[in-house]
């Protein structure tokens, strides 16, 4: 029995994964059809999948509660979100609330106003972190830290209206035709159409790869993390 349980999962995993890669080269109505029912049962998986997440949640701040763990405080917090939000969706679903733009469901209200400037606190913090990354990153101490500053300086320079003012007072002369120095718009452009997108391209094509492997690995039983097991 303990070996079906190993060896079913393998044998799903890797039916599936063949399948679906040999179907986009079988256009055939009948893959067309086994494609679209699949795509119905991902969103089964999925709903099941965020039964599973929101039991999880629960049990891990209950627990967490429960041992008086570090800033358990906030599970109450969580708890209290959760099942206001919930509240909110089954008992106000149809109740409105007059705001300036127009009317809102009460549900939708909530969320502008609550979570919404949650999220805006959030990114603002990481704002900070990101600053600091980039003091350190931009440390010109070799020639490829002095490239990455000098852009770097260029593209925020451009991005902010006193950068654009501050650059457009600088005399601009003719050399065979060719306005010097071009607008700051055109280089930020370049810098961002031409070297970011060619090093993006390189990122997603190592992206891709590194997905088609686990891929393969997956669909062989090499990896088998997904059960639980790293053996």
């Amino acid at each position: 029995m303990d070996q079906v349980k190993k060896l079913a999962p393998l044998v799903v995993a890797f039916a599936m994964g063949v399948f679906f890669a040999i179907q986009y080269y079988i256009p055939h109505p009948f893959t067309d059809k086994m494609l679209s029912g699949m795509a119905d049962w991902f969103v089964v998986i999925s709903g099941v999948a965020m039964g599973l997440g929101i039991f999880s949640l629960f049990y891990s701040h209950y627990h967490k509660i429960k041992r008086r763990a570090p800033a358990w405080g906030f599970s109450y917090v969580m708890f209290i979100a959760l099942f206001g939000m919930i509240a909110t969706g089954i008992y106000f679903a149809n109740a409105e609330v007059v705001t300036e733009t127009g009317k809102q469901t009460f549900y939708g209200w909530i969320y502008q106003n609550l979570m919404v400037p949650l999220q805006s606190t959030m990114f603002s913090l990481l704002a900070f972190y990101v600053a600091s990354a980039a003091f350190r990153a931009f440390r010109a101490k070799t020639k490829e830290a002095t490239l990455l500053l000098v852009a770097a300086i260029i593209v925020m320079f451009a991005r902010v209206p006193m950068g654009e003012y501050v650059y457009a007072q600088i005399p601009t002369f003719q050399v065979g035709g060719v306005t010097m120095p071009p607008a700051i718009g055109d280089i930020t452009g370049w810098i961002m159409k031409t070297i970011n997108m060619a090093a993006q391209g390189g990122i997603s094509l190592g992206i891709c790869l590194g997905i088609i492997a686990m891929s393969l690995k997956i669909i062989f039983g090499i990896e088998k993390s997904y059960m639980g097991s790293t053996k």
